[in-house]
């Protein structure tokens, strides 16, 4: 079973804009065919981003939204996390890459254009950073 994180973006499409390049991951999440990771502080940048009016929706749908979430990831304790030998100027991207150093090997899916640049060092420690849906 792959290990797999999620940034925020890629949450996004699979919770809020459904779309079709991730239907094959949600599946995936609901048939339990992947060991999807998450920790408090990646809850709250997710609960954070639905919450912003781009969104429209209403304190119930995001709660579900997050409970759904929450629901599929294997949770990792915020005080497990080791930071990442790799700097993301943006510390709301950095938190991805701090759990996926925690937890690797894995891989971690993310759009973000300055994630996606640390992906040749963070492969030498056992972290595939890609923004390739179809890497699972």
């Amino acid at each position: 079973m792959k290990t797999v994180i999620f940034d925020t973006n890629v949450l996004l499409d699979l919770f809020i804009f459904n779309d079709f390049r991730a239907l094959h991951i949600k599946q995936a999440l609901a048939e339990k065919q992947l060991d999807a990771l998450a920790s408090r502080q990646t809850l709250e940048e997710f609960a954070d981003v639905i919450s912003r009016p781009l969104f429209s929706l209403e304190q119930d749908a995001q709660e579900r939204l997050v409970q759904e979430w929450q629901s599929l990831a294997r949770i990792i304790e915020d005080q497990k996390i080791i930071a990442a030998p790799w700097q993301c100027r943006d510390m709301d991207d950095q938190i991805f890459l701090d759990l996926a150093f925690t937890c690797k090997p894995c891989i971690l899916i993310s759009k973000d254009n300055e994630v996606l640049k640390l992906a040749s060092g963070a492969a030498k420690e056992g972290v595939q950073i890609t923004a390739d849906y179809n890497c699972l």
